[in-house]
């Protein structure tokens, strides 16, 4: 099981399906990113982990089609309407079957699988909820919607705080929840903690569920070197006045998670983690790589599924590993 949001969780998910047998992968993606835009819904998110996985998404950005064209956005501009979100001709068409689909009734979930079947992907793909979750941006301009800070203001604002309307309310889907009692280990996907797996985590029982099951959790570090490897990440953490390391991830994240694994940049914070930590290779720029870190961190898992506690205090015992390996 993979928790992701959007390219950086991509990337990863599609190494774990590389290295997986065929359909052993489930992954369940953020929609607090979800918004109603020209009458439709979009599920960027969504769509991104999707598109990766059917090898179809646009190599230079990471997400959308390849080789889509835009004649629809150009001309909804010339007849005056927003042409703020770039939406591309082929991507149009999956937004405009899964509107037709939800306004019949159909769930987000049974909606995202009809697609998933339609491209051909043997992983399972859940959206974290079929209940609305809206990520709100507290920023220094006022409260704002995610995509409106994201795309249409570029992340500009200093942002105070981060909330999800709808989360308290909102349940894990059923399928989403048998995928997860299943798994035999869940990864925490390289993605922005508090836009794509806070969503998540913030959806009814995931937290607790986290907690309860046995299947080892391990998160890869969306921070490298004090930079975010894609997005806002750093640029939010600086804002809310967290230090822009691995170590705050790790700590951020710390009640539902068995392990951590961090780039060769940041070994040198691996003494600080409280807890076991993987030091490997962790930017993900060919297929390769994707397949290398995903096969790092399913065995990091699987050797943390045969200890009898993983958990430490800082600097008291620290777990280094180098890929594939395990030294306690």
């Amino acid at each position: 099981m993979a928790l992701a949001g959007g390219v950086g969780g991509a990337k990863l998910a599609v190494g774990l399906q590389a290295v997986l047998p065929p359909a052993a992968l489930s992954v369940i993606v953020n929609t607090g990113d979800d918004f109603e835009h020209w009458g439709l819904t979009i599920c960027p998110d969504l769509d991104t982990v999707m598109y990766n996985l059917a090898g179809v998404n646009n190599p230079e950005t990471g997400w959308g089609r390849a080789d889509d064209t835009f004649t629809v956005l150009h001309t909804m501009g010339l007849l005056g309407g927003e042409d703020w979100f770039r939406l591309g001709d082929k991507d149009l068409a999956v937004h405009l079957r899964r509107t037709e689909w939800l306004r019949q009734g159909v769930s987000l979930t049974e909606v995202t699988d009809r697609l998933r079947r339609a491209f051909g992907i043997p992983s399972q793909i859940f959206p974290m909820s079929d209940s609305p979750v809206r990520t709100l941006v507290h920023t220094d301009e006022g409260d704002l919607p995610f995509q409106y800070y994201f795309v249409g203001r570029r992340c500009e604002p200093c942002v105070i705080d981060v909330s999800y309307v709808g989360a308290e309310e909102a349940n894990l889907p059923e399928a989403a929840r048998a995928a997860l009692l299943a798994a035999d280990a869940v990864i925490f996907c390289p993605s922005n903690p508090y836009l794509s797996i806070d969503p998540i985590l913030s959806v009814g029982e995931m937290r607790s569920l986290l907690k309860k099951i046995r299947a080892p959790k391990v998160a890869v570090a969306p921070i490298v070197g004090g930079k975010a490897l894609k997005g806002p990440a750093a640029k939010m953490m600086r804002e809310m006045g967290y230090p822009v390391t691995p170590v705050t991830i790790a700590a951020h994240f710390d009640d539902v998670l068995d392990g951590f694994v961090l780039d060769r940049e940041d070994e040198a914070a691996a003494p600080h983690m409280r807890l076991p930590t993987l030091v490997t290779d962790t930017i993900m720029r060919t297929i390769d790589d994707k397949m290398r870190l995903a096969q790092a961190t399913l065995d990091f898992a699987r050797s943390l599924a045969q200890l009898p506690d993983v958990r430490q205090t800082p600097n008291a015992r620290q777990t280094k590993v180098s890929t594939g390996d395990f030294t306690a």
